[in-house]
């Protein structure tokens, strides 16, 4: 039954496999999380059913939209497509993480002055892929921007704000770099 759609529709309902609990030790937003997860049960899944962790979305649930990337050791991944058990050791970001005093991050103030946030189903997306490239690439050039958030798809077409706002919280995090 899906808990979203009721029993008419199906959805990305997790469906506990019945095999043994594997353990998990990871740091989720800089917090350590240990835990026993089902070794078919997806990041996505764990992020949002165990850890309460709203802001990953779940999309496609095929790895095409990027509405779940979240940053997993410095990289921007599609949480559908990593299980869990692949997270044991991990350091790994979602957008709840972005600004752990509660306020926003440049990144996240950037895009909502550039009303890059559209209808904002995949903003958390778009904001970890942006959050990963700035991580790596402070002083990224217009088509860096776009390579980044190319596994993003925003079905509202929004594309220009969010390529602004990137590049404006890059320009804005280098000038609070310098001070």
């Amino acid at each position: 039954m899906c808990e979203r759609y009721g029993a008419a529709k199906t959805c990305f309902t997790y469906i506990d496999s019945g095999l043994p609990r594997i353990s998990l030790h990871c740091r989720v937003n800089s917090e350590a999380v240990n835990a026993f997860v089902d070794p078919s049960m997806t990041l996505l899944s764990f992020l949002r059913k165990e850890l309460k962790l709203f802001g990953v979305k779940e999309g496609c649930g095929e790895g095409e939209c990027g509405a779940c990337t979240i940053i997993m050791n410095g990289l921007a991944v599609n949480s559908c497509m990593v299980l869990a058990v692949e997270a044991e050791g991990a350091a790994i970001t979602t957008v709840e993480g972005l600004s752990p005093d509660g306020g926003l991050s440049i990144l996240q103030q950037e895009f909502m002055n550039h009303d890059a946030l559209q209808c904002g189903f995949c903003t958390p997306g778009m904001l970890m892929s942006a959050r990963a490239l700035l991580n790596r690439n402070p002083d990224p050039t217009e088509a860096e921007a776009k390579e980044a958030i190319a596994g993003n798809f925003c079905r509202c077409t929004g594309y220009v704000p969010i390529i602004a706002a990137i590049l404006s919280a890059a320009k804005l995090e280098k000038e609070a770099r310098a001070k």
